[in-house]
């Protein structure tokens, strides 16, 4: 299971969102799994990489940002086969720049069905109202002897818009 580097999109971006991603694991460790539920989301320009064509990570159009700064992202996905830990993480960037800020974690349940998930997180920055973009990632945490080696289940990069909640 390999997906072509040239398939994420800017190299730069996936280092930082895998940087992201290990950050979210860490602190989404101990939270609760996504509530299930079946979801159809409507997209704009975005791409997807799965490594099984079963298992998809959506992101919905919306991201909502509260006035203390808060910004939650949110979407559905589907995986199967997990042996090990899973987690869904997501990253936020505006504009030109090649800040991207991660946006938490969540716990993901792999039985092949349909669940949502939502990723709510203060970043440094705050957002303007407008064109964003989000790359969300399921990654498994595979035991590999001493260690927990990340494999990575499906991506989204997704064109979103950010609106105040």
């Amino acid at each position: 299971m390999s997906v072509a580097p040239a398939s994420f999109g800017s190299a730069r971006r996936v280092l930082g969102t895998l940087g992201a991603v290990a950050a979210a694991l860490l602190i989404a460790a101990p939270a609760a799994p996504a509530a299930t539920t079946a979801a159809t989301t409507a997209t704009t320009a975005a791409t997807t990489v799965a490594a099984d064509a079963a298992e998809t990570v959506t992101v919905d159009r919306t991201v909502r940002q509260n006035a203390d700064g808060t910004v939650t992202i949110s979407g559905a996905y589907r995986c199967t086969g997990a042996t090990g830990a899973v987690f869904i993480s997501s990253a936020i960037s505006q504009g030109d720049s090649e800040n991207t800020h991660s946006i938490g974690g969540t716990q993901a349940v792999c039985d092949g069905a349909a669940h949502r998930w939502a990723n709510s997180g203060n970043p440094l920055h705050t957002f303007a109202k407008g064109p964003a973009h989000v790359q969300a990632i399921i990654t498994e945490l595979v035991p590999q002897g001493i260690l927990l080696v990340p494999a990575f289940h499906a991506l989204r990069d997704q064109d979103v818009t950010v609106a105040r909640a």
